[in-house]
């Protein structure tokens, strides 16, 4: 895992400098430049060595020089890919560098070789013959990638951070960015929250003409559900021994490292059926397992991780935290944030992270699975949303809203009132944006109160909209938005900032290309089926796991946001902070959730992370921020 940084035209070698220095957190085992002779390229790499630890130096180039590449994130094909390369007369220099595949992989087949990679990635290809510098990024975008094309030249990183000290980034918020990220929770790709500047999507490559000055992007992969309706309840048997396979051969990609590895563990679905698979290809007492418990119960899984462990037999750690204590910690990590998230379990996720670097590098994680296999609460919910939609009453829907709002205020973990006033807020609107409202911390009818010029709703989650449109039944759709949005530009952004906070590599096992694809041609009533959530995926696991692991209730890997938020102290919005958003609702807010008079958590914590990833003290987006 590592950080990139780069520019073609305005710039110079200390704005290079400062770039790649804002990532030694993701890479502190070393740095590496590049400078054109005519000065029109630059490029910068911090290194957290995992694969060829002697010999995986960046920028990494072809035998002539003529190609260079700089690489964060894992090929997990790279040999297949070293002997195809070969047996074409390709020669390398390194023993096992991942890296250098896409230096000789870019020379044979070009913008097509992002199609042939499995694994998670965001590079910048250096072409000096031509003049060309190709950026893409994985799939999913489990690995972040920022650019600015401007007036004098372009810009990327791996982090908006960095990205901002280059000249050409003015540092102001993108008004659109900030109201779709209180409309989401996060900022949907391919927005950032800095004015002029854009993450590359997922699955997408970019390339820019440094003598033209030209740049044009293109998609060359998305996750699009196209079932094989064929399959039927005949199958399951046969389907269910194909994904565990699959799961068994991911894992096995993923446990090659040359530094320490280990595994999170809940002691869920996804993070035990990550370890029953990693045990197939190790024995299990040789595998090292993690997590984090909390002292108040309703928040706690370390029991369970505690049962499977010894299920499994591993060398196990796990590290009791006191919540409480926790809180002192959300200032330090909202700053290192680098882009507002407003997704609270940034915080145990840093936790886990910071406790399981205490003696690996790398970790294989559970992530994707809930997202494939329809684990989330609004899966269960979608059938009795779509009846009542079609029978209740505008009129009568805006009063069990007001009789929700009567529900006593509890503060514990996914609580009753909670899900039930979250519920109803959605089905206020078209089927189409049920799913970020549900999420989202202000639903599009209070945006007025904030905004200056508040967006449309059809404005506001155009992404999700267009996600509904592709898909053809009420689950495949909502399939289609948590892998296509929720999953990239919230989940896997905590994961990698919570992890690359303190230089530790995940690696998501579910997001492997082959148990995508198999999911892809994955019929609906495989994932869910009769209030079964990840139906195929428990009779994939059921032969290698316990069968309470299989049948208990999810929890969630959350933190006891309400409770916080009235002991926390109140941050004043300065008038005219941010241009166009008013602050007064936000004061309102803290005011009625700190004397129990309403639930404003999503609404309050989303601001707090706003606020600490842009407040002044963090210089390098501070500027031009009022």
């Amino acid at each position: 895992m590592c950080g990139i940084a780069g520019f073609a035209g305005a710039g110079n070698r200390n704005h290079l400098a400062a770039m790649t220095a804002a990532l030694k957190h993701r890479g502190p085992d070393g740095d590496g430049f590049f400078f054109d002779p005519d000065g029109s390229v630059y490029l910068g790499h911090r290194r957290l060595a995992i694969i060829d630890v002697a010999g995986g130096a960046q920028p990494m180039w072809n035998e002539d020089g003529t190609v260079g590449v700089i690489f964060n994130g894992e090929i997990y094909n790279h040999r297949e890919l070293r002997s195809e390369l070969v047996t074409y007369g390709h020669r390398f220099q390194s023993n096992h560098s991942d890296t250098e595949v896409l230096v000789h992989g870019f020379e044979e087949w070009g913008p097509s070789l992002v199609e042939k990679l499995n694994g998670m990635f965001a590079f910048a290809i250096y072409d000096r013959r031509r003049k060309h510098l190709f950026l893409a990024r994985d799939r999913f975008g489990e690995k972040p990638l920022y650019y600015c094309h401007h007036q004098h030249g372009f810009a990327f990183a791996s982090e908006l951070t960095a990205l901002s000290l280059h000249p050409a980034v003015t540092g102001t918020v993108s008004p659109r960015a900030l109201q779709k990220y209180f409309a989401y929770g996060y900022v949907p790709s391919p927005l950032a929250i800095l004015d002029g500047c854009n993450k590359l999507p997922g699955g997408c490559y970019l390339t820019y003409d440094v003598n033209g000055c030209a740049l044009s992007i293109k998609r060359y992969w998305r996750f699009q559900i196209e079932p094989d309706e064929s399959l039927g309840d005949e199958a399951e048997t046969r389907l269910a021994d194909e994904l565990r396979g699959l799961l068994v051969q991911a894992a096995k990609r993923r446990l090659v490292s040359d530094v320490p590895l280990g595994i999170f563990l809940s002691g869920g679905i996804d993070s035990s059926g990550v370890l029953a698979s990693a045990s197939q290809n190790i024995k299990p007492n040789q595998l090292s397992t993690y997590t984090v418990g909390f002292n108040e119960p309703s928040f706690d899984e370390s029991a369970y991780a505690q049962s499977v462990a010894k299920f499994f037999g591993t060398k196990h750690q796990c590290e009791m935290l006191d919540l409480d204590a926790a809180l002192t910690l959300i200032p330090a990590v909202l700053h290192k944030l680098d882009e507002p998230l407003s997704d609270a379990s940034i915080i145990p996720t840093y936790l886990l992270s910071k406790f399981t670097r205490r003696y690996v590098t790398v970790a294989l994680s559970g992530d994707g699975g809930d997202e494939l296999f329809a684990g989330y609460d609004p899966f269960k919910a979608l059938g009795p949303a779509r009846l009542y939609h079609s029978l209740v009453p505008r009129g009568l829907h805006r009063g069990l809203r007001r009789l929700a709002d009567l529900l006593p205020i509890s503060a514990r973990n996914m609580n009753f009132d909670f899900k039930v006033k979250r519920t109803l807020i959605g089905l206020s609107y078209p089927p189409a944006m049920w799913n970020p409202v549900w999420l989202g911390p202000i639903e599009p009818a209070h945006m007025a109160e904030f905004f200056e010029e508040p967006l449309s709703a059809e404005d506001l989650y155009e992404e999700a909209i267009a996600l509904w449109d592709s898909a053809e039944n009420i689950g495949d759709r909502t399939l289609e938005f948590y892998t296509n949005s929720y999953l990239q530009d919230d989940i896997l952004m905590k994961v990698d900032r919570a992890a690359m906070m303190v230089s530790l590599e995940s690696r998501s096992v579910f997001l492997d290309n082959d148990i995508v694809e198999f999911c892809r041609r994955l019929p609906y009533h495989f994932k869910y089926r009769k209030g079964t959530r990840k139906y195929l995926l428990k009779k994939a696991l059921a032969p290698l796991l316990p069968s309470e692991v299989l049948s208990r209730r999810k929890k969630g890997f959350g933190m006891p946001l309400a409770k916080w938020l009235k002991v926390m102290p109140n941050i004043d919005v300065p008038p005219d902070y941010i241009d166009g958003f008013y602050g007064s609702p936000i004061d309102r807010r803290w005011t009625e959730h700190r004397a129990g008079q309403a639930d404003h958590r999503m609404v309050l914590w989303s601001w707090l992370a706003l606020h600490q990833t842009l407040c002044p003290a963090h210089a390098s987006l501070a500027t031009g921020i009022g």
